[in-house]
């Protein structure tokens, strides 16, 4: 029963859906919205929201890898379009074509073994070709020669993509983004000069879509972040953000135990506080195994009846320590809130020194979703 966990994420499928919608009215009809559910769909639950997509019209669901491609498939998700956009290892291409999910293709090398599986089959192959623009990291070359020539040599698959991914989208004194777009739409034309015209262009995330890189959005932006609710943060003069998206997740835990310390006293590991006054500290049930950061020991901030404290000593693996000193009544089994809209991904962020991805990618599966 909820009352019986010691942490669990409530997460609001609705707010997800109206987050997608209002993405998907800035860029327009003519722009499809692919909708990134790896790694959970960013500690949401990858299941349930990519249900729920599907349920407002989303036509691609993009992943990391083919287990999660499969996951998705054996979830009753069988119509809508899954792109594997991260998984190069050869050993999983027929389990991507088993599970009519589409591959993302990194290697020139790889359109041959793609090409062999597809004569097996006795049949045809879709991929999404990335280009590395400039990244340097994941996809060919930018050479459409070279890409030109390969594809030539494997008649069985089909190019219905061209994907890259830009480094730097919301880096507004930088340079990269335009070279990127730039090298991009050069290999594009040259393709198209070959008689290469992928349907669905792509080069475009959360960033390019928030701060209005309207020539980076093509035939398909790949949004993330933005559908949880939260906007990359930029440097530099950014301009003022096209979408009104709002967080889904509110992250709880319960207290566990209450207790009056007097002053003097060290509280947890290490003895990183030592209490100035009498104080009464409540313990609760969530710790760095949970996906609290154990960088917030002496530092991070949580609600306990509405109010925020700070958190006491450093986060043990499976709770931490905060001050309620100030606070009545508090006791055992009481709510206490880890994230939500006061103490948001961002600012737990800031605190961290890391980015809103981490924090709610962190957030571990034995904290329970609970869908509200």
């Amino acid at each position: 029963m909820h009352d019986q966990l010691r942490s669990w994420a409530e997460v609001s499928l609705d707010r997800i859906a109206a987050n997608f919608r209002n993405i998907r009215a800035v860029v327009g009809p003519r722009t499809a919205v692919a909708c990134v559910v790896k790694s959970e769909a960013y500690g949401h639950g990858m299941v349930a929201v990519a249900k729920r997509l599907v349920a407002e019209g989303a036509p691609w669901l993009t992943v990391t890898s083919t287990q999660e491609g499969m996951e998705l498939r054996q979830a009753g998700i069988q119509d809508t379009h899954v792109l594997v956009m991260a998984d190069a290892l050869r050993a999983n291409f027929a389990s991507m074509l088993d599970y009519r999910l589409t591959p993302a293709v990194h290697d020139l090398a790889d359109l041959a073994v793609f090409n062999e599986l597809a004569l097996a089959r006795g049949g045809r192959v879709r991929v999404h070709l990335k280009v590395d623009s400039g990244m340097g990291r994941l996809g060919v070359a930018a050479d459409a020669r070279a890409i030109a020539e390969a594809v030539r040599a494997c008649p069985n698959v089909e190019i219905e993509g061209l994907m890259s991914h830009l480094a730097s989208s919301s880096d507004f004194p930088g340079t990269q983004t335009g070279q990127q777009v730039q090298t991009f739409t050069r290999v594009a034309r040259e393709l198209a000069g070959a008689g290469i015209r992928p349907s669905l262009r792509h080069i475009s995330a959360s960033g390019g879509v928030v701060y209005g890189l309207r020539d980076a959005w093509l035939d398909m932006v790949r949004v993330g972040l933005s559908l949880y609710g939260y906007v990359p943060s930029a440097s530099g003069p950014a301009p003022a953000s096209l979408i009104d998206v709002k967080p889904a997740l509110v992250w709880k835990t319960r207290v566990l135990s209450v207790k009056e310390l007097p002053a003097g006293v060290p509280v947890g590991y290490g003895a990183r506080h030592i209490t100035e006054r009498p104080a009464r500290i409540a313990v609760v049930g969530a710790g760095y195994a949970d996906g609290v950061f154990r960088q917030l020991s002496c530092r991070g901030l949580v609600c306990a009846a509405g109010v925020w404290v700070p958190m006491l000593g450093a986060v043990s693996m499976d709770m931490c320590t905060i001050d309620v000193t100030d606070i009545a009544g508090v006791k055992q089994g009481d709510e206490v809130e880890l994230l939500g809209e006061g103490f948001n991904a961002d600012n737990i962020a800031a605190l961290a020194g890391t980015i809103s991805y981490d924090v709610l990618c962190k957030i571990q599966p034995r904290s329970e979703r609970i869908y509200v």
